[in-house]
């Protein structure tokens, strides 16, 4: 597992492919008890969790459906505090079970913004699966429901997850180098 180098950053192997896929397995097994009998609206958050969305679908053996919103508050490799919505939903969220999809929680703050929208429209109920968890980056509370890997808070690419646009088609996680 050698080093990468993305723009003028190094990053270090974090996450292998296998270890990913096994805690995609596990959060969709523990989806596929909660919504036995059930079709659950999944909301994936776009562009970061594009790959385990899909992940997580091809293990998934209940009933769904999904849309996807992009919000963004990421420039660079630091958050910039303010989340930008370009593209919305187009599905009625009323009365579902609604689960979102996040490749990462750090500070909250996108949930935080983006929570009392779908609050508003009163689903039956609502519960978030994120692959990534940063505890130490947490800055507005959010309940999290399906957690794959709680990490450290350092700056994370691969998977999903990118720098500057780079990166995301990684099977892998890395992790930057200091």
């Amino acid at each position: 597992m050698a080093d990468i180098q993305v723009h003028d950053k190094k990053f270090k192997t974090y996450l292998s492919a296998s270890q990913i896929a096994e805690q995609v397995k596990r959060v969709a097994e523990e989806i596929n008890r909660d919504y036995q009998g059930k079709t659950p609206l999944f909301i994936a958050i776009l562009n970061g969790c594009f790959m385990f969305a899909s992940d997580l679908f091809k293990e998934l053996t209940i009933e769904t459906e999904v849309c996807f919103v992009k919000l963004a508050s990421y420039q660079g490799i630091k958050s910039t505090g303010k989340v930008v919505t370009s593209i919305g939903m187009d599905v009625s969220i009323k009365g579902r079970d609604v689960i979102i999809i996040e490749d990462i929680v750090d500070t909250g703050k996108t949930l935080y913004e983006f929570l009392p929208q779908l609050v508003d429209q009163n689903p039956a109920s609502l519960k978030i699966a994120t692959l990534l968890y940063k505890p130490e980056a947490l800055v507005h509370p959010i309940d999290l429901h399906y957690v794959g890997f709680e990490v450290p808070n350092k700056f994370l690419l691969g998977y999903g997850l990118d720098y500057d646009g780079i990166a995301r088609n990684l099977n892998q996680i890395y992790q930057l180098i200091d």
